[in-house]
């Protein structure tokens, strides 16, 4: 007679886990549409910058133009060389005559003139200059078109999967169209890649030439927590408008396209960023490495073994939905000895109203040996007398 059991037959294991602590990154979701805002935008994104939560999502990967918005991807090019270390803010670049000429809104600066890094920002960021965004072309690229080029081939690398830039300015020109949604991911990356330059985006006012200029962002001063980015406006494009706003520790980052004058543009604004901060909150589940729950194990120096994540997991959610939450622990089980400390063992699944349930793996926290001969002999016998596992 074979006193050494083959493992029972498995069973899926879910654990509903009660009053789960709220203390951390989630996959990014959507909320439904269910939850959604009426907004009079051709094009509006708003996701939460920290889980990557889509909290309004119309039309937002819709090809547009982008107007100015265009700089922000200019402003990166820049950033990204001054932290690779192959320009400073004090290194400089030659006002060709092509630059000076470019109507549009503008820096002012002189042809032939040479401009520091720093100042150029500021013209481009506060003033919108399309003067100081061609002087940053050429200074890179050596031309405009090259640069554009250059443009596209970034915004594939940073995660912009429709967007194609033919100039560096915005200006009207045949195939340069953006996505809101590529244009959050943009934001997204500015603030993340680039935390100290990010900062010349809140800069009110800029003088340079002897004119002075204010900042066009219509959010910047006047609604809580904006601190950034930037605007556009075509007659073709309509107004648009990318806007990130951090309040109580949460960050937001927002995008509308297609509206019909700057006060549209300021009052949808305004709207939805006041909406996403008070109809959703995020929720910190459990920090990388907290154990979150335990599994049973077949035939192991242990009966049981500690899942833990590997993951800060924050949740974004309708805080009318809080109370609804639903967080599971689901594992085919007994698991089998031996186990591997870190082996994947189990699931976290988190059920939330009008969102698409999520779900994280969770691991072991340390290995569990298979029983020795004399081991499984006892276990043998315990599971004939009484059954069920060996814990």
């Amino acid at each position: 007679m074979n006193l050494l059991p083959s493992i029972p037959c498995k069973a899926t294991f879910s654990r509903l886990l009660a009053g789960a602590v709220l203390l951390g990154t989630a996959m990014a979701a959507s909320v439904s549409h269910a939850q959604s805002i009426e907004t009079i935008a051709r094009e509006a994104y708003l996701v939460d910058y920290d889980t990557g939560t889509v909290l309004l999502n119309k039309n937002g990967d819709d090809l547009a133009e982008p107007a100015s918005l265009t700089k922000m991807m200019t402003i990166y090019m820049l950033f990204d060389r001054i932290k690779n270390g192959s320009l400073t803010l004090q290194d400089t670049f030659h006002v060709s005559e092509h630059a000076w000429k470019k109507g549009g809104s503008k820096m002012f600066v002189e042809v032939n003139s040479d401009v520091s890094i720093y100042d150029l920002i500021h013209g481009i960021i506060v003033q919108s200059g399309n003067d100081a965004a061609i002087v940053v072309a050429e200074g890179i690229a050596g031309t405009e078109d090259a640069f554009a080029h250059e443009m596209t081939e970034k915004a594939r690398e940073i995660g912009m999967t429709k967007s194609v830039f033919k100039n560096a300015t915005g200006w009207p020109a045949e195939g340069h169209v953006v996505t809101a949604h590529d244009l959050a991911t943009l934001a997204h990356r500015t603030i993340h890649d680039f935390p100290e330059l990010y900062k010349f985006y809140s800069e009110p006012v800029f003088t340079y030439n002897g004119i002075r200029q204010h900042n066009r962002n219509p959010l910047l001063g006047t609604s809580a927590g904006v601190d950034g980015m930037k605007t556009g406006h075509t007659e073709a494009a309509g107004y648009g408008l990318t806007a990130t706003a951090k309040r109580d520790g949460r960050r937001l980052i927002l995008v509308v396209m297609g509206l019909n004058s700057m006060r549209e543009r300021r009052t949808e604004g305004q709207k939805l960023l006041d909406w996403g901060f008070r109809e959703f909150d995020n929720y910190h589940l459990f920090k990388k490495g907290d154990v979150v729950s335990t599994a049973d194990v077949w035939l192991g120096d242990s009966g049981k073994v500690d899942l833990v994540t590997d993951q800060d997991i924050t949740l974004t959610i309708p805080r009318k939905d809080r109370k609804d939450m639903k967080v599971s622990v689901v594992y085919e089980g007994p698991i089998p000895a031996p186990v591997s400390a870190g082996q994947q063992v189990a699931t976290l699944k988190v059920e939330i109203p009008n969102q698409d349930p999520q779900s994280f793996p969770l691991y072991a926290k340390t290995g569990v040996e298979r029983l020795g001969l004399v081991g499984r002999i006892g276990a043998a016998i315990k599971y004939l007398v009484w059954g069920g596992s060996n814990g």
